[in-house]
Formats: structure tokens, C-alpha cells, sequence
């Protein structure tokens, strides 16, 4: 982009418009994934959705590149494209809550831990992900899985309505009935659509919970994840765990005798009294003695942010991702394998629960396809030493290699990492995805927004 383009960009705007040769431009384009390293012509931190409006208009009509930015949490570094602009909602953080309807509007530059905040005060939520440091949008337009789902289902399933800017500049309001073809492909569609300057969630009554670790050592992770696999989906809805393969970090909770020892465990969520969580948990004896158990009731916005230290942002990322139904005895072998093998201190599997209210919605009512998978798994392969990159990234691939053929063929959206393919994308939405391209074709017909997990327009003839 020559200099004379950025100025007009700049006169159009309102927010900042920042260039390469600006000097908050490295930390402009920095993201919580640090093994991406992309350079756009420009970043555009919009103000307001009247600023997205033009700043759409004017990306289009200069032929440029256009990647949307909003909490910057994205594993494949889809917010940012080389050589093109990158739309920043970060500016856009605001969240009101009206208790009385039980509904909150957030905007699209938000991050999981201001709306937490702000709801929590009035002893409600909505599910979303496990880390606060996550972006609302990607996460609710890939679909938005988390501690609440069991209870309360997806992030997409409380979707009431959005505000959406279209590839022509045009803003709309997408709700059950308004424009409920792009509703539709809103919830779970991903970033393909438009770029929404505000969500409108359903709320529900959440406010301490209770909040379990139970870990056993790596060599038990045949008999813990067996249980586990047949334990989970009969347990009451107010139970939710997540399944892990990790390293014990040094510090709080755990004893440091178990420091830096590689372990299977479950991460526990209870929405009934907090104060029963330790009767609904005494079941984790059954597999085998725990190597460290520990509970206590939280605020809820605690749990959600209980992991954002261990983690964050600038260190190398690559991950992966698959749907499960079930879990033969040969997959947790695999498990195991690698539970065994974890290349750094850092580096993850996790299996989160997506049934039971989750599975009450239809399939055909949102564009989250998934809706028969039992788990939504993600192999991640983090360490802060980018030396350590090709290490991390080789262990994550050969991981899902070996998993994916007891998988369900598909990924959650947001999982899904560097340079998958068109027919990755397709197993992704299966039988969705004419669905979805013919709405690209209404909202976006010359693909602008394709800096994501892309659906093609389905083309005219």
C-alpha cells in the first residue's frame, strides 16, 4: 500500500489507521500466537461499527486483502494477512446487560473476560470458551464450547442476535427474524459472513461454582480415560470435565512434589451447589487413586481465567483438532503414547464434553454440524522458545494423525489450524456446506472475507 492510500484510509476513519512505519506498529500486529508472523499493509483500529462501514467500503473498492481482528486469539493467525489490512475491533469492548430480560449486547472487540465481569455481577453467564483472553467473536462464530455447555449448550445456542457489517458496506441486524438465512450461518459459520460489531447473548442464573483438579500420573491414562469415556456422558448435566494430558506447572494448587511430572487429569466444572461439589466428585476414586484432588467453589469469572497465566500470550502455538463420538480402546493407547511423549512443559490435549444440552438442539437449526459428536478434542503444542517450533508442530501433527481415524472426520472451526485444505473445511460443516456457500453467495458473493477457515461462494450461472 503506497503512502498516499494510507492517508486516505486514515481520512476516512476515525480510529487509528497504523502503517509499518509507525512505532506501535509491531505491537499492532503482534497476536496471542507468536509463531505466526504476518505483516499487513495497515491495521485499522475502528472506533465504531460507522467505522467498519467505511472501512469495509474502502478495503473493497482498492482491491485489498481484508482479515478481521478481534480478541487476536487465533491459532492460525487468521486475523492478520500479509500485505493487506486487517480490520481491529479492539477498540470495540463494551458489554450492557439488562438483568431483568436476562440478555447481554456485546461488542464484537470483546474479550470472554469482559463479559464475564460484567454478568457476573448480576449472578448470571452464557457459555463461552475456558481462557478469558479469548475474543467473543471468533469464538461464537465458530460455535463457542465451554464449562456451561453440558448445562446450558453452545455459545451459538444463545446467540439471539447480531449486528453485521456486509461485504457492500451495509450494516444489518441478523436475529431469528431478521435475515435468518445469515442467523443461521452465523452460529458456527465462522468468520465468512460479514463482520459483526455486536452479539446479543441469553443469559442464565451462574454465579460461584464449584471447581474441581483431579490429575493421576501419565501411566494411568488408560484407566482414567476409559472411565472417563463411559462416566462423562451419563453424569448429571450440572457436571462438566474436560479431559487433559499435561505437565504439572510449578505452583498453586499442586504440591511441589508433583511439579513438572506429566500427568492425565480432568478439569471440573459443578453448576449445582458449590458446596456439594466434593459428594458429586467422590466418583474419581473409581479409576485409580488420584495423585492430587483438590475443590472449592469459585466466581465464576475465577474458573474462566484460572488458566490465563499458565499460558500467555507471545509463545508458539500449533494446534489441531477433531470431533469424537466414542473412544475405542485403540485411541486411548494413542493417548497414552503421546501423554508419554509430551515435547514440551507446555504442550496439551484436551477432550471438552459437547452433549448433553448441546445435543437438544436440532442439527439442521444452526450451522454447527456436529451436533451427534460427544467431544470436541484440540492437540496443542505450545512452548515460549520459538527453537522449540518445528518440535511442538511435528508432535501436534503426527498427535492428530494417529487419533483421526477414530475421529469423526471434522473439526470445531476454531480448532482447526495452519493451511488446511478446502476439503478439511468441508468435512468440517459436512452436509452444511452447500447450505452455507449459497448463503456466502447472497452476503458475499465476491468472497471478501476470506481471511478464515473459507467457504466459497457457490458460484452463479
Amino acid at each position: 500500500m503506497d503512502s498516499a492510500t494510507l492517508d486516505a484510509m486514515r481520512t476516512s476513519l476515525r480510529g487509528p489507521v497504523i502503517g509499518p512505519q509507525d512505532p506501535d506498529y509491531l505491537q499492532a500486529r503482534s497476536i496471542y500466537n507468536a509463531m505466526i508472523d504476518k505483516r499487513p499493509a495497515a491495521i485499522v483500529r475502528c472506533a465504531d461499527a460507522a467505522d467498519v462501514m467505511n472501512a469495509v467500503n474502502f478495503i473493497r473498492d482498492n482491491g485489498l486483502e481484508l482479515a478481521v481482528r478481534g480478541g487476536g486469539h487465533s491459532g492460525p493467525g487468521l486475523c492478520l494477512v500479509d500485505d493487506g489490512v486487517t480490520v481491529d475491533l479492539s477498540p470495540m469492548r463494551w458489554v450492557r446487560v439488562d438483568p431483568a430480560a436476562r440478555t447481554a449486547q456485546v461488542g464484537g472487540g470483546s474479550q470472554l473476560r469482559d463479559l464475564d465481569h460484567a454478568t457476573h455481577g448480576f449472578g448470571l453467564a452464557t457459555p463461552t470458551g475456558i481462557v478469558s483472553m479469548t475474543g467473543v467473536g471468533g469464538l461464537t462464530l465458530g460455535g463457542g464450547h465451554g464449562y456451561l455447555t453440558r448445562k446450558y449448550g453452545l455459545t451459538v445456542d444463545n446467540l439471539l442476535a447480531a449486528d453485521v457489517v456486509l461485504a457492500d458496506g451495509s450494516f444489518v441486524t441478523a436475529s431469528e427474524t431478521e435475515h435468518p438465512d445469515l442467523f443461521w450461518a452465523l452460529r458456527g459459520g465462522g468468520g465468512n459472513f460479514g463482520i459483526v460489531t455486536s452479539f446479543t447473548y441469553r443469559l442464565h442464573p451462574v454465579d460461584n461454582v464449584g471447581v474441581g483438579i483431579t490429575v493421576w500420573p501419565v501411566d494411568h491414562t488408560r484407566e482414567v480415560l476409559t472411565w472417563y469415556r463411559d462416566f462423562l456422558p451419563q453424569a448429571p448435566e450440572d457436571i462438566y470435565g474436560f479431559f487433559t494430558l499435561f505437565t504439572i506447572p510449578p505452583g498453586p494448587p499442586f504440591p511441589e512434589q508433583l511439579h513438572g511430572q506429566k500427568v492425565c487429569g480432568i478439569v471440573w466444572c459443578h453448576t449445582g451447589d458449590p458446596d456439594r461439589t466434593e459428594d458429586a466428585l467422590a466418583v474419581v476414586n473409581e479409576p485409580a487413586p488420584p495423585a492430587f484432588h483438590f475443590t472449592a467453589p469459585m466466581p465464576y469469572p475465577a474458573l474462566q481465567s484460572m488458566f490465563d497465566e499458565l499460558i500467555p500470550t507471545g509463545y508458539q502455538w500449533y494446534w489441531r483438532g477433531d470431533f469424537f463420538d466414542r473412544i475405542p480402546d485403540p485411541a486411548v493407547d494413542v493417548h497414552l503414547k503421546y501423554g508419554e511423549n509430551l515435547p514440551t512443559p507446555l504442550s496439551l490435549m484436551h477432550l471438552y464434553p459437547v452433549d448433553a444440552a448441546a445435543h437438544r438442539v436440532a442439527r439442521e437449526d444452526t450451522a454447527w454440524s456436529y451436533r451427534d459428536a460427544v467431544w470436541s478434542g484440540v492437540f496443542a503444542g505450545v512452548d515460549p522458545d520459538p527453537a522449540n517450533a518445528e518440535t511442538v508442530k511435528q508432535w501436534c501433527v503426527n498427535y492428530w494423525e494417529e487419533t483421526h481415524p477414530y475421529s469423526m472426520g471434522g473439526s470445531y472451526v476454531n480448532f482447526m489450524g495452519q493451511g488446511e485444505d478446502q476439503e478439511r473445511v468441508r468435512a468440517t460443516y459436512r452436509d452444511h456446506y452447500d447450505r452455507l456457500a449459497q448463503v456466502k453467495r447472497t452476503y458475499d458473493p465476491d468472497n471478501l472475507f476470506r481471511a478464515n477457515q473459507n467457504i466459497r461462494p457457490t458460484q452463479q450461472y
